[in-house]
């Protein structure tokens, strides 16, 4: 081991503060002579982006977190977290910046997609297993984003009022979980807590973190949350990053030398990012890096998926289906070709490839008729051209051709083929597009900067998508579009070229996207068009859903309702065909207005590469659906215990305290739609046994159906008689068991010591008396109650 106080001796102050902040968009600089490289960050949580955003450089993309905590298996978040370890290695990335844990407070929360759950203790746990896996490769982890950044909304300035004891029992106990179990790193959000900004927050970051939990890894800002030099300096952060407009710096150095900063506190930061560098295989005199692993991506990709799908209904056992009783299978709605792999913002990548729905089902039903009709198109941007008539897409950037598909290219950061942004002034997509029918055929241009868009001989679109002035955020998180026509006969191949100008030097940052719409119906003709196809199949799939101008990083929800005309779509389908199964793709909870009018409803979140392949499985009961609500849905949006996110005077206050997710539906007596927890399989299970103590559940239970079948049993425990100042009561603890037919298996649950602590006068107080200790099918399924007394 390299001695890290000897090296920090070597080191002059220019030195140490150089290694604090970012020396460009993703890395720390490297000081050879002492025998340090330089460490790579790339954005995840479902895969490893790298340095750039090539797509001629895919990346394995995983289910959305919520989709991995609905689950319920942290030995799974385990191997999704070696997967990623695995695809860093491959990448040059050391310190992946995820996972996030924060809170899913208000289902209108836009970026919900890439947090676990409403609850902490799921939320921890399946976070913990992750950053197992992920740091067996020597990659670090950055759990995110230290603390209250639950929501989207006026993010980068908001002041969050949380309580001392919600704060502590519910919004950092994730966090704390996470440390707890040798996390190497926590970034910081960019709201402030309680009158203090979180890139200088000192109570949190340095009284709490390091202090009190003995956190030795580092806090790294998250992109430009770090404003004040002196502040952010005092204030327990440890990185600031990027590079760009960073406060540390020359400014850092300036502070310490006139005494503001005393250098004792830069040298606690340089200790750790040392320490880091050893952990990572960075700094020479480490310990050995484990070597890229031989995990097969795409089988991981699949299992997380449909082990994550929640059947929420099932009526008169409408799924599995069964391939040899079908003739003809109705498949309906545009996600069902464009399937929501991902969430929008910094959770994508560019994934190898993408199984949508349609062509999942296609493969696995071979000899059974599987039409296919749009329904409903809830997308206000062209999907990306690609399919039947579209020749391969040759991007070229500068000197560096390469094929996407389907047509856009995007990336942050490194440019493909390592290009300089300096040498790239234009980017192109060249394609040929032969028509399967004549008429008039719409393309788009969506994304920033000057476009030239050309169809043969026709120049549809010329001019610039954006205003002068629009910041990084606005070209990222706000792309337009331009749309424009033209009439193509069909079987007659025209070339279609998409140019995009950009300004020198400015190539570090791009999205062009060519998209298209062939000829067809108006919206209500694209209904009757499903309904006259569900009504003339055995059984009807529609894949409804939310677009990315819904569910993304960079904004709120406004309205929990699907958007366009899908609840219209699923209630006429429904009316016409009995077997109707809507498939859900939205990473957190939408409205269901049709729900009891379905047969059955199978929530996919955002799942991830293998969709298609996964929701086959499923359907046709290769796999059981293993999920179970990691969040609560419910019927109607003024249901919610807590649903607005409106900021006064730039301030939200969580007047709710610790009556958060289930907690709050539980206090106000409300009955969602579907409670925290539910999820049906393809067998039944009867609870036998529960026996308690105070540090463990032990629960017997038996399949009692036809099927091998897995259950997620879940512990509740609550004050008895109820306490009013406590939540009636709250997830301990759970386990997967699996069983064949008619087998009997016991699991032991360990009950944290939390489970019977509130947080008071400053301290973790054990409180005494009885407790009401459940062990169920889900929160509002209980199977079996014991009375255990502290």
């Amino acid at each position: 081991m390299a001695d890290v106080e000897h090296l920090l001796a070597q080191l002059s102050l220019d030195e140490k503060v150089s290694l604090l902040a970012g020396q460009d968009f993703w890395s720390l600089p490297a000081i050879e002579r002492i025998g340090l490289r330089s460490l790579v960050m790339s954005d995840g949580p479902i895969g490893v982006r790298g340095v750039g955003w090539a797509p001629d450089d895919p990346s394995i993309a995983l289910p959305s977190p919520t989709a991995l905590a609905a689950a319920w298996d942290v030995e799974l978040a385990e191997r999704a977290g070696r997967l990623l370890g695995q695809e860093s290695r491959r990448k040059g990335v050391h310190l992946l910046l995820g996972p996030t844990v924060n809170l899913q407070r208000t289902p209108l929360g836009g970026r919900h997609f890439e947090c676990y759950s409403e609850d902490p203790l799921l939320s921890g746990e399946i976070a913990v297993g992750f950053v197992r896996g992920v740091q067996q490769h020597g990659v670090g982890t950055t759990v995110k984003h230290l603390v209250g950044n639950d929501f989207e909304t006026d993010r980068m300035e908001v002041d969050v009022r949380i309580g001392d004891r919600a704060l502590r029992e519910i919004y950092l106990a994730p966090f704390e979980r996470v440390v707890e179990s040798g996390g190497w790193g926590v970034m910081s959000a960019y709201n402030g807590v309680n009158g203090q900004s979180m890139a200088q927050n000192g109570v949190i970051q340095d009284e709490i973190l390091k202090r009190e939990w003995g956190f030795d890894g580092v806090v790294v800002s998250d992109w430009r949350a770090a404003r004040s030099t002196t502040g952010s300096a005092l204030g327990g952060l440890d990185i600031a990053m990027p590079a760009l407009e960073s406060p540390w710096g020359e400014k850092l150095v300036s502070a310490v030398r006139a005494g503001e900063v005393p250098e004792e506190v830069i040298d606690d930061k340089v200790r750790r990012v040392l320490r880091l560098a050893q952990r990572v295989g960075v700094l020479d005199g480490g310990p050995a890096v484990t070597p890229p692993g031989d995990l097969d991506g795409d089988a991981i990709a699949r299992e997380v998926a449909a082990r994550s799908f929640v059947l929420v209904r099932n009526e008169n056992y409408t799924l599995p289906l069964e391939p040899a009783a079908l003739t003809k299978v109705a498949v309906i709605g545009a996600l069902a070709t464009d399937a929501r792999v991902l969430g929008g913002g910094s959770a994508q990548v560019s994934p190898p490839h993408v199984i949508s729905p349609l062509t999942g089902l296609e493969l696995a039903l071979s000899g059974v008729d599987v039409a296919y009709a749009v329904g409903a198109d809830p997308r206000p941007f062209l999907p990306a051209a690609h399919g039947p008539g579209w020749s391969a897409v040759t991007a070229t950037v500068g000197s560096h051709a390469f094929e996407v598909e389907p047509a856009a290219v995007r990336w942050i950061g490194s440019l493909p083929g390592g290009l300089d942004p300096a040498d790239v002034e234009e980017i192109r997509l060249e394609t040929t597009f032969t028509p399967l029918e004549g008429g008039e055929h719409t393309f788009a241009v969506s994304g920033f900067g000057t476009f030239e868009l050309r169809v043969g001989d026709e120049l549809l679109y010329e001019g610039t998508l954006h205003p002068p002035g629009a910041t990084r955020a606005d070209l990222l998180l706000s792309p337009r579009e331009q749309r424009a026509t033209a009439t193509l006969e069909a079987g007659v191949a025209v070339p279609v070229v998409l140019r995009q100008t950009i300004a020198r030097g400015m190539a570090h940052t791009v999205s062009s996207t060519l998209g298209h719409r062939p000829p067809g119906p108006d919206a209500d003709g694209l209904i009757a068009e499903a309904v006259e196809l569900a009504a003339g199949s055995d059984v009807a799939v529609i894949v409804v859903g939310t677009t990315e101008q819904v569910e993304s990083e960079g904004f709120d929800r406004t309205s929990l309702a699907l958007p366009g005309r899908q609840d219209e779509l699923v209630s006429r389908v429904a009316a016409a065909n009995p077997r109707t199964v809507v498939v859900v793709n939205a990473g957190s909870p939408v409205l269901m207005p049709w729900a009891d009018e379905v047969a059955a409803t199978v929530l996919t979140w955002f799942p991830g590469q293998e969709a298609g392949a996964a929701l086959a499985d499923v359907l046709l009961g290769v796999t059981e659906p293993g999920g179970r609500l990691p969040t609560t849905w419910p019927r109607r949006e003024e249901d919610c215990p807590v649903l607005a996110i409106e900021p006064r005077d730039g301030v939200v206050t969580y007047e709710e305290g610790v009556f958060v997710g289930y907690r709050g539906w539980l206090r106000s007596g409300v009955a969602p739609l579907y409670a925290f927890g539910h999820g049906h399989g393809y067998t039944t299970w009867q609870y036998d046994e529960l026996t308690v103590n105070e540090t463990e559940a032990v629960v017997t239970l038996t399949n009692t159906g036809a099927r091998a079948g897995r259950e997620v049993v879940q512990i509740y425990v609550g004050p008895s008689p109820v306490d009013p100042s406590r939540p009636e009561r709250w997830l301990a603890g759970f386990a997967n068991v699996e069983a064949l037919p008619e087998e009997t298996v016991t699991v032991r649950i360990p009950l944290p010591a939390r489970t019977f602590e509130v947080w008071e006068d400053g301290g973790w107080v054990r409180r005494t008396g009885d407790y009401r200790v459940v062990a169920a099918h889900a929160l509002d399924e209980p199977r079996l109650t014991a009375t255990l007394t502290v």
